[in-house]
């Protein structure tokens, strides 16, 4: 049983170790307030997938066949908010404590993944293809669930850790290419889900 899990196990190793909107999030807040200021968030956007997870792995692709529009909007709305975190994290500097911005929290790390196109392409992808029987739709989702939460908390800390050293040594215009960099593979990752995946 445990062979038959590595191929899901390598899949969400290379998603989630890869730049999609929800890591460029991370390492943008990281560079812009420095890590122990976004840790609440980098949780937030951790556990934020288990919204994705638990539907997806109980039925709702089910659902989605019968209600086809219902996902089309659901879709067009996550890709728009997306858009508008990208612009935001083009428009960052790394004036570190201003006192008038604040580093987001643990509710807006929450709604990253759920919110988030390529999350749910990783998920349906895993739920309808990779992840074995387990007996039951809940022991099957509980344990992909489990591994995709590992496979977080280990990953996605590492991209704050990025941002944040990338941040100390940039000044000027090298500070103003980053921001706009990160936004634009935002942009891409955003375009992969919706198109390159079929998600």
């Amino acid at each position: 049983m445990i062979s038959a899990l590595i191929p899901m196990f390598m899949l969400c190793v290379a998603t989630v170790g890869t730049p999609g909107p929800a890591n460029m999030a991370i390492m943008a807040a990281a560079a812009r307030f420095g890590l122990r200021p976004v840790w609440p968030f980098v949780f937030g956007v951790i556990l934020g997938k288990q919204a994705i997870i638990w539907p997806i792995g109980l039925g709702l692709l089910q659902v989605a066949d019968a209600a086809p529009a219902v996902f089309l909007a659901m879709k067009i709305a996550s890709a728009g908010y997306m858009l508008y975190l990208a612009w935001k994290i083009a428009g960052m500097s790394l004036v570190v404590g201003d006192a008038g911005t604040a580093a987001p929290g643990f509710a807006a790390g929450l709604i990253v993944h759920p919110l988030n196109p390529k999350a749910w392409a990783l998920v349906t992808f895993v739920f309808s293809g990779l992840m074995p029987d387990m007996g039951s739709a809940f022991w099957t989702t509980a344990v992909g669930a489990v591994i995709i939460l590992g496979v977080q908390l280990v990953l996605q800390p590492l991209w704050g850790v990025v941002g944040f050293e990338v941040a100390k040594r940039l000044k000027g215009r090298a500070e103003r290419v980053f921001f706009i960099l990160l936004a634009v593979l935002m942009l891409v990752s955003i375009a992969w889900a919706f198109w390159g995946a079929g998600g």
